[in-house]
């Protein structure tokens, strides 16, 4: 299959991971790997990479033994920062705003946060999984709405330059304002001067930190 894409899923309940594990392989997809934590999801990775075989695709619980609170989404943040090329796909029961907002900081390419419903569509979420590993986004819309909260206006992008929603369409594919200015052809700092109105435009403000840039993408996406 031309869509068919590898996936290391970590879920600590034996049925979901089985369950999952059944949803993808029935339409052609491979799962290499099922564990139960968060460490061992991180050494299934690392193992699968020194052998060349490193997956498309992480399916990961956000809450996993041995607390059951962050083990999940930590590695899948650690994860994301050691290998840029995997796609990550977390699962939470509800909306968790800092996980999520940790998960999709720098890059929202190759990344996905749903919620556990979301699996019972299961054409939805094999949809999700193949997109996340294919570099896409795939974001729950109750994550964007909670997300977005106050910036989150009727036809937000509006008040946007032409130049500037290019320089926000950029930065949703996870470019820093370097490759920004690079891909424009234009300066460093043209670019954080448009970054700086976009934010200012879309009504996020210093007290935000870095989180602004998650943000803006984020009402790039839901626009």
């Amino acid at each position: 299959m031309e869509d068919r894409v590898r996936v290391v899923i970590a879920e600590d309940s034996v049925l979901l991971r089985e369950g999952l594990t059944r949803l993808l392989t029935d339409r052609g997809h491979e799962v290499v790997a099922g564990v139960g934590d968060g460490e061992a999801l991180i050494k299934t990775i690392t193992e699968l990479a020194d052998d060349g075989k490193l997956p498309e695709v992480v399916v990961a619980d956000v809450r996993m033994p041995p607390t059951h609170t962050d083990e999940g989404v930590r590695a899948a943040v650690r994860l994301r920062k050691a290998y840029p090329g995997l796609g990550v796909l977390v699962l939470s029961q509800y909306v968790e705003e800092r996980y999520a907002t940790e998960l999709l900081a720098g890059s929202s390419r190759g990344v996905g946060y749903l919620l556990k419903d979301r699996v019972a569509e299961v054409r939805e979420f094999v949809d999700a999984v193949v997109r996340v590993a294919h570099g896409g986004t795939a974001l729950d819309p109750e994550v964007i709405a909670q997300l977005l909260g106050r910036s989150r206006k009727q036809d937000v992008l509006a008040a946007l330059t032409p130049r500037e929603r290019e320089v926000l369409g950029l930065m949703a594919e996870g470019r820093t304002n370097s490759a920004i200015a690079r891909q424009l052809v234009v300066s460093d700092g043209a670019v954080e001067k448009h970054v700086s109105n976009i934010f200012l435009k879309l009504g996020l403000s210093p007290s935000d930190g870095d989180h602004r840039r998650v943000l803006a993408v984020l009402t790039y996406l839901n626009s």
